[in-house]
């Protein structure tokens, strides 16, 4: 009886054992996981370098599943990457801060997803915001703002989704944190702080700043931090309510809510709204590429130097000019 029990355990033991190999055998033939999609997709090269060069090439050979946002080659050479060497140029703390907010467990279909701004969702690193709405009879999907230019191609263990910016992954968790990062708002940044509004931007959000630039603030009057700080914390309190939204916006997503519109508004916590018009694409007619300002005070059109520059509990935009109120 010992005799027979040993021979079972040890057939049960030969035949588990095959079925693991069988499994491993199945892994290593399988040619349609993420790593083989991006290899084999000329559009994608630089992002394939990116998950080559981090621990994202094994991570992705897993059965996952994964949903990766993958921007094309000429996203990257819009962000100064010319190809896969300029990002190798780039230091390995940046290249897997890209790989991990690039790769979100789980597979999302995001043209199944509801018709809402916005939607949260959690890469390796942090939130994503994925927005899907309906533009010209058109559907269109951004994720944090930016444009999905192939809504899914299928690998046997998630998705790969085609974006047309890189996404940066986010810095810091607080908008307050975001400002003061900006080597280029620190008048902006001391005026919150001067006015006591720094710890509300610390709050859960989302917020939506539209900070001056330090010119800006210089142009406006404040020529210094020493003049910052001789403004009465009420005046100042009145100007910076006027460049805050409590909501997050990307710039795409005024693209998309205008509708037929080329131009809408955007209400401010002060309870008074800044109008928002839309730049035309010259290349496409009926498209847009981004926003302009102008605030109930302002004589001429403020400008965007930078856009969506992503919090954990909002968006930042950095303008030409501080909105105005009052002329």
């Amino acid at each position: 009886m010992k005799a027979i029990l040993a021979g079972c355990l040890a057939f049960l033991a030969m035949v588990s054992s095959g079925c693991d190999k069988d499994k491993d055998d199945a892994r290593l033939q399988d040619n349609n996981r993420i790593p083989q999609v991006l290899t084999d997709n000329f559009n994608l090269t630089v992002m394939n370098t990116v998950v080559l060069r981090t621990h994202m090439r094994n991570e992705l050979k897993l059965s996952g599943p994964y949903t990766v946002f993958a921007p094309s080659d000429q996203a990257f050479q819009n962000a100064g990457f010319a190809n896969g060497g300029a990002i190798l140029g780039s230091s390995q703390a940046y290249i897997d801060g890209l790989a991990n907010y690039h790769v979100v467990p789980g597979r999302y279909e995001l043209n199944k997803m509801p018709f809402l701004f916005n939607q949260e969702i959690k890469s390796f690193s942090g939130k994503l915001f994925v927005t899907r709405w309906v533009k010209n009879n058109d559907t269109v999907l951004t994720v944090n703002g930016s444009r999905l230019l192939s809504s899914g191609i299928a690998a046997s263990n998630g998705y790969v989704q085609v974006v047309d910016r890189v996404l940066e992954p986010y810095r810091h968790e607080r908008i307050s944190d975001a400002v003061a990062g900006e080597a280029s708002l620190t008048l902006f940044q001391h005026a919150l702080r001067t006015a006591g509004m720094a710890a509300m931007l610390d709050g859960a959000g989302p917020f939506t700043i539209y900070a001056p630039s330090n010119s800006a603030m210089q142009a406006y009057g404040f020529a210094s931090i020493e003049a910052v700080d001789a403004t009465d914390p009420e005046t100042l309190r009145a100007i910076l309510r006027y460049h805050i939204a409590a909501d997050r916006r990307f710039v795409n997503d005024y693209i998309l809510s205008a509708g037929t519109a080329t131009s809408t508004t955007q209400g401010m916590i002060n309870n008074n709204s800044v109008k928002v018009t839309l730049i035309p694409d010259p290349q496409q007619p009926g498209n847009f590429t981004g926003i302009t300002l102008k605030g109930t005070g302002n004589t001429a059109e403020v400008k965007l130097s930078r856009r969506d520059i992503i919090a954990g509990n909002g968006v930042l935009h950095i303008t030409d000019q501080v909105l105005r109120i009052n002329q």
